[in-house]
């Protein structure tokens, strides 16, 4: 493999001409508005890259793959900025910044959403609502479009509806040569099949074409329980939650209190938390949550508001700009061993926003084969992530050896492969176990659109080893 050019050992004349074939604008490291463009979701990524090209159509993203696989750049494509290993950046090289590319058109009578790939998720529930529909999606509404979807996308809907990638009909892609094209159930289905799952590995995303669902309002909210209640209600949870019919989902979390608007006597305590989501009927509220009250938490706070009330419920908890650590894994049970490790762990969470979350794949999001899709673990019944976070870059160690001992007691017990949207940079070991028999298809698939991996800052799948 060559190496890779630095923007700044490129000639003026070059880079001056290039600009002038962008709409947007390119911005350089001695431009003043650098050091604010390169921010994203996770502080602790700290990398300099030789330019930014700030897209604002798909003709701009054509140019900027050109001079980049011409000119030899390492070249990182960057959505909402949220991906925890900060795989929209790269030191030295081009960022193709989608930002720029925003869209959102709602189809009422066909209920399909057509999204723009510089997106966030919030933008498209605001355009959604209105009309009563809703695209499957994650838990935090500043998450990117492109990243979440090209990973999978778990979240609230995922019982009744599947991942966002069970959602996406169709999209407009720049491939590593350049050309656009249209990828569908009926176009360039290698590709169509590749991108549900397999990343940005294979091109970049101008435009998504999601089915969207009727969801208006959700009953939802958290329930919380004292940590060391975690092995009673883990137990009660597994079985409640897997016999629950699709429209109920509810992801289980250790967490602390951080504040407001939480009452104060629940400030700075560890818990086992639950937050619930739930499409059904609000007059059936009681019934289906009778068997939650039955549990005694000491805390439940569950009722009926707009569907983009819960996929912003974390927002001002979690603003970008935090300290992050990632580890996750997927797991199929919650046996003795596991809660254990869950109350060790979760009493002694570092620092208030650190937390571990697991979200169920149960329901819809298991009916769809395992092969259908790249994303194998449709088997498995929870995605497991540990983030250790807080806002002072003093405590990133605390948060990073709190984060990796937590995974490695859990580790053995898992599938042994991660939701790829979940980890940071950790090996292709780690991506190969995650897509399971996948892989081999993707890498040939990879090897056809983009043989010398010009898309390879990303959970990278190789076209050759």
């Amino acid at each position: 493999m060559s190496t890779k050019v630095k923007v700044k050992e490129l000639e003026d004349s070059i880079l001056e001409a290039f600009k002038t074939q962008i709409r947007g604008e390119v911005i350089f490291p001695n431009d003043d508005t650098y050091d604010e463009t390169r921010k994203i979701y996770n502080a602790m990524i700290d990398k300099r890259p030789g330019m930014f090209v700030m897209c604002t159509n798909a003709a701009d993203v054509i140019y900027a793959v050109n001079f980049g696989r011409e000119n030899n750049l390492l070249i990182a494509v960057r959505g909402g900025g949220h991906n925890g290993g900060g795989l929209g950046l790269c030191d030295d090289g081009m960022v193709i910044d989608l930002s720029g590319i925003k869209f959102v058109h709602v189809d009422v009578e066909n209920s399909t959403v057509r999204v723009g790939g510089g997106n966030l998720w919030g933008e498209v529930d605001h355009a959604t609502h209105p009309f009563g529909l809703a695209v499957p999606a994650g838990i935090i509404s500043t998450t990117g479009v492109g990243g979440l979807t090209l990973g999978g996308g778990v979240g609230y809907l995922s019982r009744m509806y599947g991942l966002t990638i069970d959602n996406l009909l169709e999209a407009d892609m720049i491939l590593a040569d350049g050309s656009f094209v249209t990828v569908n159930a009926k176009q360039n289905t290698d590709l169509f099949w590749a991108i549900r799952g397999g990343g940005g590995n294979f091109g970049i995303v101008t435009s998504f074409k999601f089915q969207a669902h009727p969801v208006k309002n959700i009953i939802g909210g958290p329930s919380l329980w004292p940590i060391e209640k975690i092995d009673e209600v883990m137990e009660w949870y597994h079985k409640f939650l897997n016999d629950a019919p699709d429209e109920l989902n509810g992801f289980i979390a250790t967490m602390v209190i951080p504040g407001a608007p939480f009452p104060e006597e629940l400030h700075n305590k560890m818990f086992c938390g639950i937050v619930w989501s739930y499409l059904g009927e609000p007059e059936k509220l009681e019934e289906v949550f009778k068997p939650v009250l039955d549990m005694n938490p000491v805390f439940y706070h569950v009722g009926e508001m707009p569907y983009p009330s819960i996929q912003t419920l974390f927002d001002g908890m979690l603003p970008p700009g935090l300290q992050w650590y990632w580890r996750a894994d997927y797991f199929n049970d919650l046996g003795p061993e596991v809660r254990a490790k869950h109350l060790e762990f979760g009493s002694k969470i570092p620092t208030p926003l650190s937390q571990m979350h697991l979200y169920p794949i149960s329901g819809a999001a298991s009916r769809v084969g395992k092969e259908e899709t790249p994303w194998a673990n449709r088997d498995a019944k929870y995605a497991g992530v540990i983030v250790g976070v807080d806002p002072d870059p003093k405590n990133a160690n605390k948060i990073t050896n709190w984060c990796k001992e937590y995974w490695e007691a859990l580790h053995p017990y898992s599938t042994g492969g991660a939701y790829l949207n979940f980890i940071m940079d950790e090996g292709q070991e780690r991506i190969k176990a995650s897509y399971k028999q996948n892989y081999e298809r993707l890498v040939q698939i990879k090897k056809k659109y983009d043989p010398k991996n010009l898309f390879r800052v990303n959970q990278n799948i190789k076209p050759k080893d």
